[in-house]
């Protein structure tokens, strides 16, 4: 049997570093939270390697502007994506709120990636490093159930006593 190779593709980020300041280039998601250092490729074509540990948040981008934070850091109501609703404190204090797959494997790794509450902005989802964290917070699952309700379960068994 033939083992192929993972597709290299790399994606535009944003990386904002811990004082704050944007770093942009591209990089390859499937190596995030594994590897450290980052390895980034800037648009002038050199490579940079950045410390997990100097990171504040990865924002995966559609194109290099300048307004790549969503302006909404919060829902304005009940998110319609499936997954866990969450809320994310930095260490600075400042939060931001996202949903994330409903996989506890997933956020084992070295820190949790989020489809932020502005959809319609320039980004698409952000990795936030686990050092950069402060606190995690679950504030409700959304999506469709996975299971029949225990009461409708039971429903279904019992016997009918009148023959309706």
């Amino acid at each position: 049997m033939k083992t192929r190779a993972l597709a290299s593709t790399h994606k535009k980020v944003v990386i904002v570093l811990a004082d704050k300041k944007p770093v942009r280039g591209y990089l390859n998601p499937s190596r995030l939270g594994q590897a450290d250092p980052i390895d980034l490729l800037t648009p002038d074509g050199e490579h940079q390697e950045i410390p997990l540990a100097r990171v504040r948040s990865i924002y995966f981008v559609r194109d290099f502007s300048d307004d790549f934070e969503p302006e909404r850091k919060a829902f304005l109501s009940r998110p319609k994506l499936d997954g866990l609703w969450v809320r994310l404190r930095y260490i600075d204090g400042e939060t931001i709120e996202g949903v994330v797959p409903n996989d506890l494997l997933s956020m084992l790794d070295n820190g949790i990636q989020i489809t932020p509450p502005d959809i319609n902005a320039t980004t698409d989802r952000i990795f936030i490093p686990r050092s950069a964290l402060a606190q995690f917070t679950v504030l409700g699952v959304v999506g469709i159930a996975r299971r029949k309700p225990a009461a409708a379960a039971a429903a279904l068994n019992q016997p009918r006593l009148f023959n309706e």
